[in-house]
């Protein structure tokens, strides 16, 4: 269903679909982003870095990559900042694309910009997909998916199911990817949501063969200034930033990168807000008898198995429904293997969530 919008956190090109002025007040569950916003001091801090403006930024981002590659436990050649994660996606598969790949797997269901960015570098897809229900991987096709393909992308925690492939299952991916010569590209977008920290970084110390892809839009909430990096072998940073465009950082951007990363307090009580709603939010949508996909990220996957039909119908029904009651929602047309059949909920402040499953209620209650 391509006319359906590709990304959340865009109410004016969903609202219309049901009548309603794209301008409405919604409460936006559709975009995965901290509730918290942005840390109190970043708008003085970009007020005052006006003046930088008038000045071309280093090409290299020298500032922002060395406290990158301190706070990963890095040398600085390993880390390349990018334009957000997206930039980050189709930098990978260009680089896969200079390295002679012409297929490449993708752990399905999942983002639709790793799928976006191979075609354009002209490298053919294959889809390794989840198990219905319960997301799990097959191990077996993702090892012959590495055997055979070029390279193989995935999420994790996946986006939209918040699952978690483990990490012994990542190392033994990584071993036959290099003994093949198979790159394994993981998109760690919402990785600093995880806790105990889940992140990969200490494998690059073991295997050439892995590209890490990081957003700071989601932790951070500033998705309008396009912030993220890339992790890699120096060797393969190296050919990316051979690969970049010059400058595709904006200077009060990447002038953000040390702070942020420094505001442990930030981080600190970002995780304390999501330990207490995750599980809270996980267990109201459970009671109401909705099938719910334990998270491990921000957001949670759900359906409503007792009123589904075999198209999905019924969760449609659900989207619009919220939607007039002033709640909006991420559908999921354009996932492979969902296909509108579940909807993804970003995890918001109590009240908020509160709101969005008493709206539920009344749905499944009337």
């Amino acid at each position: 269903m391509s006319d359906w919008p590709s990304h959340g956190g865009r109410p004016e090109q969903l609202l219309p679909r049901f009548g309603l002025a794209g301008d409405s007040e919604v409460i936006d569950f559709s975009a995965n982003l901290n509730p918290l916003g942005p840390p109190p001091w970043l708008a003085q801090r970009l007020a005052a870095c006006v003046t930088e403006l008038a000045v071309y930024p280093d090409p290299d981002y020298c500032e922002a990559r060395d406290a990158i590659a301190m706070s990963e436990g890095l040398g600085p050649k390993q880390v390349r900042l990018t334009n957000g994660g997206a930039e980050a996606i189709f930098l990978a598969a260009a680089l896969l694309a200079r390295q002679g790949v012409r297929r490449a797997a993708i752990v399905q269901p999942t983002f639709g910009e790793y799928e976006r960015a191979c075609r354009h570098y002209g490298i053919a897809v294959e889809h390794v997909e989840l198990a219905p229900g319960s997301f799990a991987l097959d191990e077996a096709r993702a090892d012959e998916a590495m055997r055979d393909a070029g390279a193989l992308f995935l999420c994790r925690p996946n986006n939209p199911t918040g699952t978690l492939i483990e990490r012994g299952v990542v190392e033994r991916l990584l071993a036959t990817g290099r003994s093949h010569g198979a790159m394994l590209v993981v998109d760690e977008a919402f990785v600093d949501f995880v806790t105990p920290d889940e992140r990969l970084t200490p494998l690059l110390a073991r295997f050439d063969n892995l590209l890490l892809l990081r957003s700071m839009t989601k932790l951070y909430a500033i998705p309008g200034l396009r912030l993220g990096y890339l992790l890699g072998s120096a060797a393969a940073v190296n050919a990316i930033a051979e690969l970049q465009p010059p400058w595709s950082v904006n200077a009060l951007a990447a002038g953000l990168v040390a702070p942020l990363l420094a505001d442990r307090d930030y981080l600190a009580r970002t995780r304390a807000w999501l330990d207490a709603e995750r599980p809270w939010l996980q267990g109201e949508l459970a009671a109401l008898g909705l099938d719910v996909v334990p998270s491990h990220a921000n957001f949670l996957l759900f359906r409503d198995a007792r009123l589904q039909d075999a198209r999905g119908g019924s969760m449609p029904a659900l989207l619009e429904h919220l939607a007039r009651g002033g709640i909006l929602v991420r559908h999921t047309h354009h996932f492979i293997g969902l296909e509108g059949a579940w909807l993804r909920v970003a995890v918001r402040s109590r009240p908020e969530n509160r709101a969005l499953v008493e709206a539920i209620a009344r749905w499944r209650h009337p």
